[in-house]
């Protein structure tokens, strides 16, 4: 049989990763482009929007490049990205006015006091699936308009990271069912179109919308020739509508049907579970899946920080360690883990709360500022390092419990992510969740599931279900049940910290955001 290949692209928050496949799933060529988020003021998040470009163009042409493939023989490219919040904000022709305000952005405070006062939160949830908080898209559209209204009458369209590199490649301005539901109170999950009585009442006009609402393997447009060029390519390549990146990732693992439950631990958290039944719960966010999206439904509890707390502290704290020649070299994640590695559960006595950007399952609370505890002279860096990858797996574990979900007898978790590459971290999730960890073996995530998509667009396989021969799977990783007992000891403690410092963080949080409107 004549292979045909395909390019899977994902825009993450802290960095775009492509691959390169045939229709079989055999990964040909891989590719990473990392950049950084801009913050310019405490709980602000932004990205701008040239680097979703140029880092997909980068990565796109790598792959082509590596893989030596004939170019002639790709026949569909699929991008999912990062929940890119607002989305990005375009003039009349279709060039980006300010940065993205992303996902994990936290300023919109003052718009979600409004708007609980000004809502009917049972109808907005009847209608939309969702509730009120600064996460979703429409609550930082609001922002927008409310305090830079100079930039909101500019903007004629708003779309999301993926969809933007998307028109860059087509010409086609569009937006997938995922993207569209996960922007929150403006998308009626019943009628899975625009809610226009949502859209009167917060004041958002339909046109800033895009028109044309695709699922993530519907081929959205056809790459250009001026493009095509700079990517080695040939022209009229289709190019997928893509999907919100979660869900690309749990693609990846197989999930397709009720029950199962994934965790997507990269630069933040998301949990979650696939399920038919129309979302009811507005402590956890639900969107279309990106199989069968007018059917299938994935909500999720997310953490605001994993990841980029492990990145941030790394950066700033221990950029730097000697080798056994007594040199300074930069610090990797993998030295790190092996240093942590010869501490005991609970880091001598350490508790951490990840709260750096805010936080959003299950506490919802923007003012939520990130806490260590426990310090004493003893205390290394290595402590703290290790102290905060317990502290995401006690994230998780929090999520999960709040969830009232009851976890079937046997239960396992797949972890996918940055952390599911951590022999370390994967054995302290499993002992502090208390459930064996499954975790791919490949280490592509949510690109491999682009990849899929795209060759289903181009009929290379015919069913979803066929994601199941693309995936590879590492030993299951047990849970250590005395490391277990202990942790459930710190969690109990750990789950009594925020509300004990609720009070003192909000007070600390006045100080650091007192200027947070822009001028």
């Amino acid at each position: 049989m004549t292979n045909s290949y395909f390019i899977g692209v994902d825009i993450g928050t802290s960095g775009t990763k492509a691959v390169l496949t045939d229709q079989t799933g055999k990964i040909y060529a891989e590719a990473l482009q990392e950049y950084g988020v801009i913050t310019p003021r405490p709980v602000w998040a932004e990205q701008d929007a040239h680097i979703y470009e140029q880092a997909s163009f980068a990565v796109i042409h790598q792959v082509v490049r590596e893989s030596s493939v004939d170019s002639q023989k790709i026949k569909g490219i699929c991008i999912s990205g990062l929940y890119g919040g607002s989305g990005v904000p375009l003039d009349e022709k279709m060039n980006p006015l300010a940065p993205c305000i992303i996902w994990m952005d936290r300023r919109a405070v003052d718009i979600c006091d409004k708007l609980n006062a000004q809502l009917d939160t049972n109808e907005l949830l009847e209608i939309t699936g969702n509730g009120i908080d600064p996460y979703f898209g429409y609550v930082k559209m609001l922002w927008i308009k409310e305090h830079q209204p100079e930039l909101w009458k500019k903007i004629r369209l708003f779309l999301p990271p993926n969809q933007y590199v998307i028109y860059r490649l087509t010409g086609e301005a569009v937006i997938d069912y995922t993207s569209a539901g996960n922007l929150g109170g403006i998308y009626d999950f019943s009628a899975h179109c625009w809610s226009q009585t949502m859209l009167d009442k917060l004041g958002i006009p339909r046109q800033l919308l895009p028109s044309r609402i695709l699922e993530p393997q519907e081929i959205a447009g056809y790459l250009r020739p001026e493009q095509a060029a700079e990517l080695d390519l040939p022209s009229g390549i289709p190019v997928c509508a893509g999907c919100i990146d979660c869900l690309a990732s749990t693609l990846a693992t197989g999930a397709l049907d009720d029950g199962q439950n994934v965790a997507i631990v990269s630069t933040s958290i998301n949990w979650g579970l696939i399920h038919g039944a129309k979302p009811s719960n507005p402590e956890f966010i639900s969107m279309p899946y990106c199989k069968e999206p007018q059917k299938m439904i994935y909500t999720y509890g997310g953490a605001s920080t994993a990841g980029a707390l492990l990145r941030w502290y790394r950066d700033l704290v221990v950029p730097y360690i000697e080798d056994e020649y007594g040199k300074a070299q930069r610090a990797s994640y993998r030295q790190l883990d092996e240093l942590a590695s010869e501490l005991p559960p609970g880091s001598d006595g350490l508790l951490v709360l990840p709260y750096f950007m805010g936080e959003r399952s299950p506490i919802w609370d923007s003012k939520a500022r990130g806490t260590i505890l426990g310090l004493t002279l003893k205390h290394t860096n290595i402590h703290i390092y290790r102290a905060i990858l317990e502290a995401v797996a006690f994230s998780l574990r929090h999520i999960i419990e709040s969830s009232g979900i009851e976890q079937r007898e046997g239960s396992s978790c797949v972890l996918i992510g940055g952390a599911s590459r951590s022999t370390l971290w994967r054995q302290i999730f499993a002992d502090v969740l208390g459930m064996p960890i499954v975790y791919s073996a490949q280490n592509v995530e949510a690109p491999l599931g682009d990849a899929f998509m795209a060759a289903m667009a181009a009929g290379s396989v015919c069913d979803y279900t066929e994601i199941r021969n693309w995936v590879e799977f590492g030993q299951t990783v047990r849970p250590n049940w005395e490391n277990h007992r202990i942790y459930s000891e710190l969690f109990s403690l750990y789950k009594k910290l925020y509300p004990a410092c609720k009070e003192t963080m909000h007070k600390l949080a006045a100080y650091q955001e007192s200027d947070t409107v822009a001028e």
